[in-house]
């Protein structure tokens, strides 16, 4: 069964933080929300975990309401750290492990599959405040999802990461969501959605703007970007009928054109006129997208 918000709104007094937002989330998939700072995500998950109440609408799980008594079906990784920095790696883990109904034996022995899968084996019985912020960040993962959650909430999950543990931490994601575990999460990075999410939604002051499967959405936008590498000036392109943007680049140029179609008049425009290294047609960016409909580029 889905996860499924119908209608939800939170305000406070005068200022609306989430405005009617529906939207179905796939069972077993992972689900991306992108939005900027204030777009009303973290709300959002907060009222899906039943951590803030909804001024209107109906948030369900398998047909139900979500609350305390499904906590241990539930991980979530909030996007302010919340770790006991004096106590070690070991102590913090028993102890959320236990708050999920786990018993200490297999608390212990799933943290060592997990602290070895992330190459910090050594860092079992140190205390956290010890740790860089990047490992802490590990830890937190591991927190909220010891308990193998059959729903798992990420907000920002890869924020402070360098690439390395980024990518890390991305397998460990896609590795959960082939297990069967359903995934809902934020990122500011446009990418990260792109590459491990079928499904999205763009926020916008609360607002979806943008909402759907990832590949009707890049379809239903019409244009392209187009790549073109050559050994001569290509600024003679800005002005075939169809070309929407014109940026240079070091070897040649990229250009957002209004469909396919103007792909065709663009290279028969470039016969005869040097040799062309490289002619990409691409679909459009989930920043392309979002700088459409919000109108700002996404930082």
């Amino acid at each position: 069964m889905a996860l499924i918000l119908k209608q939800v709104t939170k305000r406070y007094g005068k200022e609306t933080a989430v405005d009617h937002l529906s939207l179905e989330i796939p069972e077993r998939e992972m689900f991306g929300f992108l939005g900027g700072n204030g777009a009303g995500k973290t709300t959002t998950f907060r009222m899906i975990l039943g951590l803030l109440d909804m001024t209107e609408g109906e948030i369900t799980w398998n047909g139900e309401s979500i609350n305390y008594g499904k906590s241990h079906l539930i991980g979530y990784l909030p996007e302010e750290r919340g770790l006991y920095p004096k106590l070690t790696v070991k102590e913090q883990i028993i102890y959320l492990g236990k708050l999920r109904g786990m018993k200490k034996q297999k608390i212990v022995q799933e943290l060592e599959n997990w602290l070895e899968r992330f190459k910090v084996t050594e860092y079992m019985n140190k205390r956290v405040e010890e740790l860089s912020k990047g490992n802490q960040q590990k830890i937190q993962f591991i927190s909220a999802v010891i308990h193998n959650p059959n729903l798992l909430i990420l907000d920002e999950p890869f924020s402070g990461l360098d690439p390395v543990n980024v990518e890390m931490l991305k397998s460990a994601v896609v590795d959960l969501k082939e297990q069967g575990t359903s995934i809902v999460f934020s990122s500011h990075r446009m990418e990260h959605v792109e590459e491990l999410c079928e499904h999205l939604c763009i926020l916008h002051k609360g607002s979806p703007v943008v909402k759907g499967s990832l590949r009707e959405i890049k379809r239903s936008f019409g244009k392209k970007n187009l790549l073109i590498h050559a050994d001569t000036s290509l600024e003679f392109l800005q002005k075939v009928p169809g070309v929407i943007q014109y940026k240079k680049v070091a070897d040649g140029c990229e250009l957002q054109i209004e469909n396919e179609d103007v792909s065709q008049q663009i290279f028969s425009e470039l016969q005869g006129k040097g040799f062309v290294r490289k002619f990409e047609l691409e679909e459009p960016s989930l920043n392309d997208i979002f700088i459409e409909k919000v109108g700002a580029a996404y930082e």
